[in-house]
């Protein structure tokens, strides 16, 4: 058996061992669980994804927060969102860098979205899915669009909503975005896998610093330093290779140990980390 494959079983444990409902009440993608509703799941699972950062329980308390301002009817709220009348329900929420502004501008373009695409974020995505098959692509054009449509909606929309919106065109890991999706598309004991215009094979792996120094501590970006767009590429390309039809399965082997301040295996780490020749790359 070569290094590769028995990296691939041991990462495979790890994904067994934290990909358990035990994982889902501390995390935010338990704020669409609240929810029976797909529509509103995946609309308070997009706000719950863009804000998910910072501690964890700030975020959930935020999170309620904003459940209780939409009434608890987030996909009514945003879909039927008048700026006008609605815009007080939003005065005042602010988490981190996500102040007031941007929350009106965010819901009020959101809106505008659902209604040019079948009144769904899966459309929404979906819609800009690339059309020529081209695997490496993944979910990027589905990102690009998202991000690029929110962003046009209103030729008023305010610069400073694109620090909140993240794009591959501009290097971005696109972190939470990955996130979401893999909790709309993946179907198992944590993601809610309510999607099917976009299948698992084309999801690309969510990576931020945690996830990226525990990816390089394997061998697994080669020499890439920067957790950007480029980065994301060639970690989906190894897990690709380890799980054609479900790569982001492995978010939770990097992100798991991270979490739970564990140390991965060293039999796997240091002298004994891949050689970055070996790997695959994205084509």
């Amino acid at each position: 058996m070569s290094q590769l494959d028995r990296l691939k079983t041991y990462l495979d444990s790890l994904v067994d061992r934290y990909e358990q409902p035990e994982f889902i009440a501390d995390d935010p993608i338990s704020i669409p669980y609240g929810f029976d509703d797909p529509r509103d799941q995946e609309v308070i699972g997009l706000y719950a994804a863009l804000l998910a950062w910072g501690r964890r329980e700030t975020v959930l308390n935020k999170m309620e927060e904003l459940c209780e301002r939409m009434d608890y009817r987030p996909y009514a709220f945003v879909r039927g969102f008048d700026p006008e009348q609605d815009a007080g329900a939003l005065d005042g929420f602010v988490h981190r860098t996500f102040q007031p502004i941007d929350a009106f501008w965010f819901t009020r373009n959101l809106s505008t979205a659902l209604e040019e695409h079948g009144g769904t974020v899966e459309n929404l995505f979906a819609d800009h899915l690339s059309e020529n098959g081209d695997e490496s692509d993944g979910v990027q054009s589905a990102i690009q669009g998202f991000s690029t449509t929110i962003l046009n909606a209103h030729p008023e929309t305010p610069e400073r909503l694109r620090k909140h919106l993240a794009r591959p065109e501009a290097g971005s890991a696109c972190k939470r975005l990955n996130m979401y999706l893999r909790w709309m598309v993946r179907d198992g004991p944590v993601d809610l896998g309510i999607w099917s215009r976009i299948q698992t094979d084309q999801l690309m792996l969510p990576l931020d610093v945690h996830s990226g120094r525990q990816a390089r501590s394997l061998g697994l970006l080669g020499g890439r330093k920067s957790n950007d767009w480029k980065a994301v590429r060639r970690l989906t390309a190894v897990c690709r290779e380890f799980c054609p039809s479900d790569p982001a399965r492995y978010d939770f082997a990097f992100f798991g140990p991270g979490a739970h301040d564990e140390s991965l295996d060293a039999r796997f780490t240091g002298d004994n980390k891949l050689d970055g020749s070996s790997l695959p790359t994205p084509r």
